[in-house]
């Protein structure tokens, strides 16, 4: 009876811990925004440098009304979305190519490290160039900027796969087929789904790298473009618009992370 009593406390306590981390990042966010208030009440800088976070909401509400914030937000998810999905298929099927074979490895190693180690501004005109102007190009850069961690994430995830487990499964005679779905998927999700975090956060960069050097609609183009009329208020709204899209689809992740991991808590638990 004292061990249940002293588990149930156990359990209490690990539950306030938990929802005081809840309320960590609220309180943050709070705390830039009081700093930020009191730095436009000082006037530490002018005005059209760092507007006050009123200012910043009007804005906010006039372009919500007008329809404008929905039109270049929509713009931007599409393409960013796209890419997503074309960056983890590629990245994930060449990472597991790369995974099984050497020869492979050794052939694309060279180029990969190549477009990796250069940085993406640099060889984003040229993809404007051969794809043109429209969605397509910034597609290709959001695709290619999650690439490379999917790629690694993928070769690591597999050559991780424990040999022991290989071998007690060709054991019960399963095919490579059934080697791969019920051992190599499993064991790999964990550091699968942590690269898709990462790659999610960076598609958004990609996005509005693409909007930076050229189009005509989207949250990039449309920092470019209050940058230029030195609309600082506009510039915000757009950053927060792009940071909220990126912890939106990160949370996303990282939910559909604990539904399919569920099973190593549990093995936890029975450890």
């Amino acid at each position: 009876m004292q061990a249940n009593g002293f588990y149930d406390n156990l359990r209490d306590v690990q539950r306030r811990v938990t929802h005081g981390h809840s309320f960590a990042p609220v309180i943050g966010v709070l705390a830039l925004f009081v700093l930020w208030q009191i730095v436009t009440v000082l006037q530490l800088y002018p005005v059209f440098i760092i507007p006050p976070p009123s200012a910043v909401f009007e804005k906010f509400l006039q372009v919500v009304q007008d329809g404008r914030l929905w039109l270049h937000t929509s713009t931007t998810l599409s393409q960013m979305l796209t890419g997503l999905g074309f960056g983890v298929v590629i990245g994930v099927v060449l990472g597991y190519g790369m995974a099984k074979s050497r020869m492979l490895e050794d052939v694309l190693s060279p180029l990969v490290l190549a477009f990796q180690s250069t940085p993406v501004v640099a060889y984003a005109p040229l993809l404007v160039i051969w794809f043109g102007t429209g969605s397509t190009s910034k597609i290709m850069i959001c695709a290619l900027i999650v690439f490379f961690p999917m790629l690694m994430n993928t070769i690591v995830a597999i050559r991780t796969v424990p040999n022991h487990q290989r071998e007690l499964i060709r054991t019960f005679g399963a095919s490579r087929w059934e080697t791969f779905i019920k051992l190599e998927v499993p064991a790999s999700l964990p550091v699968l789904l942590s690269g898709l975090k990462v790659s999610a956060t960076l598609a958004v960069i990609g996005a509005v790298v693409g909007e930076f050097i050229s189009a005509n609609a989207g949250l990039g183009f449309w920092i470019k473009l209050a940058r230029d009329q030195f609309d600082t208020p506009l510039v915000w709204v757009n950053i927060f618009m792009l940071a909220l899209i990126a912890r939106t689809l990160y949370g996303i992740i990282a939910l559909l992370e604990r539904r399919l991991l569920k099973w190593q808590t549990r093995g936890r638990r029975h450890v």
